[in-house]
C-alpha cells in the first residue's frame, strides 16, 4: 500500500535576516523600491538577472529590473546557484509551495514532476533548498506585481560541470517562450575593493551582453588572471549565468545591463571589501521603430488639436488611446517645436520615455505654446500662422562601440550611475563633431562625468523622427 504525500510549503528561510518579517513592512517596502526604480522602455522581457542580497544593499537594484515587467507569464522559472550544497545537476522542490512573509506561491507541481523524469539531471534534494535565500528573496517583487497570478518553478543550480549545465540548458530551452518568464538570481563580485569591483564586475556585465557563453567563460577567466586582491568570484551565479547563456544564444534577443552598484555605494557597506549588485532583461529585438506618412499626419492633427484647444479655451484636450494606432501607446520622448513664419516660437520637450508618445504629443503642444520661457504665450491670433514640428525619439539601443554611432543619424545617451545626458542627432553636423568629440562633450557637458567618463559608463544610441505639417502635406 502507497502511502500519499501531504504536500508542504518550503517556510520562509530569509525572513528576518533578508528581509523584513513584518508582512506590512515588507509589502510597503517592495512597492516603495517598484515606485522609485527607474523606468525603462516597454520590451517583450523574457528573462531578468537580478541581485540576492540582503534588501538593505542590493533591492533597489532588484527593483529596477523588477520594473520593467508589464505583462502576466504562465510560469515564472526561478534560478539560482546553490550556496549550501554541490551535486552534479539541479534540485527542484516538489513538496509543495513556496511561502514568505506576504503569502503562500504556487508552484507548478506538473512541470516539476516532467523534469523529474531526467532524473541524472534533476532530483529533490531538501539540503538544497531548506536554508537558501537566493531564489526566495525574489518572491516578493513578484509577488507585489502579481498579487496571486503567480506560478512558479523553482530550481537551484547545484553544478559546476559544463556539460551538465549545456544538457540543463537543452531541457529548459523550450520553456524560454513567450508565456514564461525565467529569473537568474545571482551577485556580482564578491569582497574585493570598490574600484576594483567597479573594474572586474564591468567586464562581467560586457560579456554578458554580447550574449556569447564563450565570451562570459572569457570573462570569467580574465578576472581571475587579474589576481585581484580579495577577489572569490566575478559571479556567485556564474552557472546560472552560463545557463541562460546556453538557451538564448543564437537566438534573436537582446541581453541588457539596466543598472549596477555595489555594497560599497550603500549607506551599510564600506569600500574596502564589497559585493557587485548587477540588473539586467533579456528581450527580443525590436522591429525598428518607423512611423507611416499616416501615422505622422495623425500626431500633427493632434499637436494641432492640443494647441487649439489650450490656447482658446484654456483647457487639456482628451483622446481616447484605444482608438488610437499601438505605436502611440509606446512610452518615448518627443519635442514639440512650433514656428511662426520661419522663425522659432517655442520649442518643448522630453528625452525621457515616462508617458505614452500620444500624452507626450498633448503636453509638449501645450507646453512649447505656454511654458516656453523665452517666449510669451502663443495667442489666438497667431494660430493659423503658426506650423507644428514634431520629433519623436525612438527606443535606446546599448552599443559597445563608437563605431556602432552614425553621425546625423544617431542621438547619444549616456549613463554612469546618477550622472545622464544626451545630445540629439543634429547637434553633432550642427558643430563638426567626429563621433569621439561628439561623446565626449556629451559626457563632459551633459552627463558631468568628464570628457573621458564615456569609456566606463553605459551608452547608448536612438534616433529622431522629425516631420512638419508643410512636409507631411507634401507627402499626402
Amino acid at each position: 500500500m502507497t502511502t500519499m504525500q501531504t504536500p508542504t510549503s518550503r517556510p520562509c528561510a530569509a525572513a528576518g535576516s533578508f528581509y523584513s518579517e513584518d508582512k506590512n513592512k515588507l509589502s510597503a517596502q517592495v512597492k516603495n523600491l517598484l515606485q522609485e526604480a527607474t523606468l525603462y522602455p516597454d520590451e517583450e522581457v523574457q528573462a531578468l538577472i537580478v541581485p540576492h542580497a540582503g534588501y538593505l544593499f542590493s533591492a533597489p537594484i532588484a527593483a529596477t529590473a523588477y520594473k520593467t515587467l508589464h505583462k502576466r507569464y504562465k510560469n515564472i522559472f526561478l534560478i539560482g546557484s546553490s550556496h549550501h550544497v554541490s551535486f552534479n545537476g539541479a534540485s527542484l522542490y516538489n513538496l509543495g509551495n513556496y511561502q514568505t512573509p506576504l503569502g503562500e506561491v504556487k508552484v507548478n507541481q506538473e512541470i516539476v514532476s516532467k523534469l523529474l523524469r531526467y532524473s541524472n539531471l534533476f532530483t529533490y534534494r531538501p539540503n538544497a533548498h531548506d536554508k537558501e535565500h537566493t531564489l526566495e528573496v525574489q518572491l516578493p517583487f513578484l509577488q507585489t506585481i502579481y498579487e496571486k497570478d503567480l506560478t512558479i518553478v523553482p530550481i537551484i543550480m547545484a553544478t559546476s560541470e559544463l556539460k551538465t549545465i549545456i544538457e540543463i540548458s537543452e531541457v529548459l530551452k523550450p520553456y524560454m517562450n513567450d508565456e514564461n518568464l525565467f529569473v537568474i538570481s545571482t551577485d556580482l563580485s564578491h569582497y574585493p575593493a570598490y574600484e576594483d569591483a567597479q573594474r572586474v564586475d564591468h567586464l562581467t556585465l560586457e560579456a554578458l551582453c554580447k550574449n556569447s557563453p564563450q565570451a562570459f567563460i572569457n570573462a570569467i577567466l580574465e578576472n581571475e588572471n587579474l589576481q585581484i586582491e580579495n577577489l572569490q568570484t566575478s559571479a556567485c551565479g556564474w552557472s546560472s549565468l552560463l545557463l541562460l547563456l546556453y538557451m538564448t544564444h543564437h537566438r534573436d534577443l537582446v541581453i541588457e545591463s539596466l543598472q549596477y552598484k555595489n555594497s560599497g555605494d550603500t549607506h551599510y557597506g564600506d569600500k574596502d571589501r564589497v559585493v557587485g549588485y548587477g540588473a539586467m532583461r533579456v528581450y527580443k529585438k525590436s522591429v525598428s521603430f518607423i512611423l507611416t506618412p499616416k501615422e505622422k499626419k495623425k500626431l500633427l492633427q493632434v499637436a494641432r488639436d492640443a494647441l487649439n484647444e489650450a490656447t482658446i479655451n484654456n483647457k487639456r484636450i482628451e483622446i481616447d488611446e484605444s482608438s488610437m494606432p499601438s505605436k502611440f501607446k509606446e512610452h518615448l520622448g518627443a519635442f514639440v517645436t512650433l514656428n511662426k513664419e520661419g522663425a522659432l516660437r517655442g520649442c518643448i520637450g522630453t528625452f525621457e520615455p515616462t508617458k505614452s508618445l500620444l500624452n507626450v504629443i498633448i503636453d509638449m503642444a501645450i507646453s512649447a505654446a505656454q511654458n516656453d520661457t523665452r517666449f510669451m504665450q502663443v495667442t489666438q491670433a497667431e494660430l493659423e500662422s503658426i506650423e507644428i514640428e514634431i520629433s519623436v525619439l525612438t527606443p535606446r539601443k546599448r552599443v559597445y562601440s563608437l563605431d556602432e554611432i552614425v553621425l546625423g543619424r544617431d542621438g547619444i545617451y549616456i549613463k554612469k550611475g546618477f550622472h545622464s545626458g544626451t545630445f540629439l542627432p543634429h547637434v553633432a553636423t550642427q558643430m563638426h563633431w567626429s563621433v569621439e568629440e561628439f561623446v565626449g562633450h556629451c559626457a563632459q557637458e551633459k552627463a558631468e562625468i568628464g570628457y573621458d567618463g564615456y569609456k566606463d559608463a553605459e551608452l547608448f544610441t536612438y534616433e529622431a523622427i522629425v516631420f512638419s505639417e508643410s512636409e507631411v502635406a507634401k507627402e499626402s
